[in-house]
């Protein structure tokens, strides 16, 4: 499909179209990156000014239930949602799981819902790469609330954070043990703490654990100064507090735009974005420079073997690079 085809289709609607739009952006192919980018700078000036939401926590926290509840609530009220469920790539098949569709049915079914099932090809912390690409195609498609769900590993928190408007963290009941084990950089980078499952017999160990949580974020720097990260309790099965998440969330984006940090904080991420793109294709560029090839298997096997150092050895590459 020609660039000029699919960017109609994409600003139409059209779900096939934006599944293709989708595709071309995460394509490794050397050959397709120029007509992604062609793509992208079409769709640039047609992209709303979409809610962008981060939602993290450990596997079996529920996220995929949380956003299906979160999701359907949106679209019955008027919202068009968009999901990109990055999914942990397998570092040694390549594959990826690819569920996010089957766990999501009623959303992925629900026509003013687009979930998108987006393998991490083993980057950091299972975040995809175009990620913030693919942001851009769904935006100008008219989805005006943007869901990012992580894997909930690594270092995908910061990631995430990194290219979102709110960063939410979900937590099961019963804080003792998880208090212990949760990173305080995670803390630090939360918008908020929602405890999940918090309902029938699981009800008091979520108020004990949101307590608990509370006292937690009190010991820590809060990511903005002008929001102090609230600890909510919810039950994505059930849909309970969910609509108190909401309003929270809208809360934190207007107190965040009344005091400018808002656009600032968009600014920031759209260079942070330039410069990693930079960096990504100037390693690609690197890793395939015929003068760096002829050296590579020497340098990696004498640091394996440690006949040198591995600063020297990427000295070494640095130098040939270009040349």
């Amino acid at each position: 499909m020609a660039t000029l085809e699919l960017v109609g289709g994409v600003l139409n609607g059209d779900r096939a179209s934006i599944g293709r739009a989708l595709t071309l952006v995460e394509s490794n192919h050397p050959g397709h990156r120029t007509s992604a980018t062609a793509l992208l700078d079409a769709l640039v000036p047609h992209c709303a000014d979409a809610h962008r939401i981060g939602i993290t926590g450990i596997p079996g926290v529920g996220k995929s239930t949380f956003i299906e509840s979160l999701g359907g609530q949106l679209t019955a009220a008027g919202r068009r949602v968009a999901v990109l469920a990055v999914d942990p790539t397998s570092t040694v098949t390549g594959g990826s799981i690819l569920g996010d569709k089957t766990r999501m049915l009623q959303l992925a079914n629900d026509p003013a819902a687009f979930v998108r099932p987006s393998p991490s090809a083993g980057t950091l912390g299972g975040v995809t790469r175009t990620t913030r690409e693919s942001m851009l195609v769904l935006e100008a498609a008219g989805y005006d609330v943007i869901l990012v769900e992580t894997v909930g590993v690594g270092q995908s928190e910061t990631v995430v954070a990194g290219m979102v408007d709110f960063f939410l963290v979900l937590m099961l009941p019963g804080a003792g043990d998880e208090l212990q084990g949760i990173k305080k950089g995670v803390l630090e980078l939360a918008d908020m703490i929602a405890v999940n499952k918090a309902d029938g017999d699981n009800a008091p160990a979520a108020r004990t654990a949101a307590r608990d949580y509370s006292a937690a974020l009190r010991l820590t720097q809060a990511a903005s100064s002008n929001w102090n990260p609230p600890v909510l309790t919810c039950a994505g099965v059930s849909g309970e507090g969910l609509d108190e998440v909401w309003a929270r969330i809208e809360d934190h984006r207007i107190a965040l735009t009344d005091s400018g940090e808002w656009e600032e904080r968009r600014r920031s991420q759209r260079l942070a974005w330039m410069w990693s793109m930079v960096e990504n294709r100037l390693l690609a560029t690197l890793r395939a420079d015929p003068s760096v090839l002829g050296l590579l298997a020497v340098e990696e096997s004498d640091v394996l073997e440690g006949r040198t150092t591995p600063s020297a050895a990427a000295g070494r590459l640095l130098d040939a690079f270009g040349n």
